[in-house]
């Protein structure tokens, strides 16, 4: 019966710790915004920002020292009044393209936003083909033959059934 008590007080410890761990793994950024507009603006914006050494992870949710740096820096820009059109383009000038996740629409990216639509035309071309090509497929009638034969076959499929 001791053995099983501290079985279950090791477990307790080891999840204990395991969710600390967790806790201390996210990135906290208490940033305090008076104004809630701009508060909304700094979260929008730091959703919307890559940060260029973790995979596929905004700045507001990496915990690398880079993404605390452009933190840091979208906040400075929000207070000295800069739009956010501003923010996004000198991330882009200081890190490159990479950190936009909505890359813009010029002379590089124009495939990144039409290829999708042209996606969506061509498959609805090809679903309307295939439906005019069905309904024009004319449907020969039964030979006598067929008939016959269909008729002994749903005959015999009733005897069973019954």
């Amino acid at each position: 019966m001791a053995l099983t008590l501290k079985i279950r007080c090791c477990v307790v410890i080891v999840l204990l710790m395991a969710s600390f761990q967790s806790m201390a793994d996210t990135a906290i950024d208490a940033r305090h915004f008076e104004d809630p507009v701009m508060a909304e603006r700094y979260r929008d914006l730091t959703a919307s920002l890559r940060c260029p050494k973790c995979d596929a992870q905004a700045i507001d949710s990496s915990d690398s020292p880079v993404a605390a740096d452009m933190r840091e820096r979208v906040a400075l820009m929000l207070h000295e009044g800069r739009a956010d059109k501003e923010i996004l383009d000198f991330m882009a000038n200081r890190f490159g393209e990479f950190v936009l996740y909505n890359p813009r629409l010029d002379g590089r990216t124009w495939l990144l936003w039409a290829l999708p639509a042209a996606l969506v035309a061509g498959g609805a071309l090809v679903v309307i083909a295939f439906v005019r090509a069905r309904r024009h497929r004319r449907v020969r009638p039964l030979s006598e033959e067929e008939r016959t034969r269909l008729s002994s076959l749903i005959h015999r499929h009733r005897e069973r059934s019954e």
